[in-house]
Formats: structure tokens, sequence, C-alpha cells
């Protein structure tokens, strides 16, 4: 993929996630409370910079964009019955939401697996804001997916930050 189009893919991200609520700080006190007890001297700077190269990947942001979509034709009625009904009520035998994280997970390993599935039980943070319903905002995905580009980055800090390009092209 060329560089400008991941860009692009990359921005529109955290514009959504900015626009949902949930801010790249957000994320990264997650990824402090997930990896903190194994590496004391983890910093929020180093945090960002792993959610950011989490970012960066062609999969997530399609996870993103997509989960994001759904959340929002779902508050606008825009999903045909009984999935409307299903996504807005986040009925707990619905998986698909957390099926749809995972492509974000498997990117970093097993570490990111057990994190997304202890943040996904716990609701810890932000997740718990999203995971709070209110009247006119679905967070059906969003949760999951914020807990997902968290439990990546904690899981990449965990494998030493691999030696990757950080910016595929």
């Amino acid at each position: 993929m060329k560089r400008a189009k991941m860009e692009e893919l990359y921005k529109e991200s955290l514009r959504l996630l900015k626009e949902r609520g949930v801010t790249p700080e957000d994320i990264a006190d997650l990824v402090l409370f997930l990896q903190r007890p194994y590496e004391p001297d983890l910093t929020l700077e180093r945090c960002l910079e792993s959610i950011d190269a989490v970012l960066w990947k062609r999969e997530v942001a399609h996870a993103i964009l997509t989960g994001i979509a759904l959340d929002q034709l779902a508050e606008e009625g825009k999903l045909p019955q009984p999935l409307l009904d299903i996504v807005v009520s986040d009925e707990g035998l619905y998986g698909i939401d957390e099926i749809l994280p995972l492509s974000i997970v498997n990117l970093y390993g097993t570490i990111g697996l057990t994190s997304y599935g202890f943040l996904d039980k716990e609701k810890v943070g932000i997740i718990r804001e999203l995971d709070t319903k209110t009247e006119h905002n679905v967070h059906t995905f969003l949760d999951d997916l914020v807990a997902a580009i968290a439990a990546a980055a904690a899981s990449r800090i965990a494998h030493g930050e691999w030696s990757e390009p950080e910016h595929e092209l």
C-alpha cells in the first residue's frame, strides 16, 4: 500500500477515535496498566509510541473504520433488523464485536490475545466509559477496538517492539 494511502487511513482512524471520545492518551493509560507490572520504568511516551506503531497497520485501520461505521449506522437506525437491535443493545451473545478486534490483537502474538480478553472482561478505564450505554451513543464495536489497540500495543512492548518497519508502505 502506498504511503499516502496508509497515511490517509491512519489519520482517518485517529480522527474517528477522537470524534468518538477516545484519545491516544486514553489508550496509553490502558497500556501502562497492562505492562507496568512487568516493566516498572515504562513511560506514557513509550506507550504512545507503541500505540502509534499499531495504528499505522493497515489491518488496524480497516478494523477501526469498519467497527466505528457499524456503531454509527446503528446510532442512525440504518442497520437492518434484527441486526439493529442486536448492535444497539450490545447483546451478550453477539460475538462479532469481539471477532473484528481479533484482527488487531493477532498482529502481536498471544500476549495480545490474553490482554485483550482481560480488558474486555474487566472494562478498565476508557473501555468502561465506552461500555456504559447512553441514549444516543452506540459503542458496541468501539470498546472492543480500543481494548484490542491497547492489548496490541502492550504486546508489542512485551516483545521488545520488534524490529519491524514502523510505517508499512
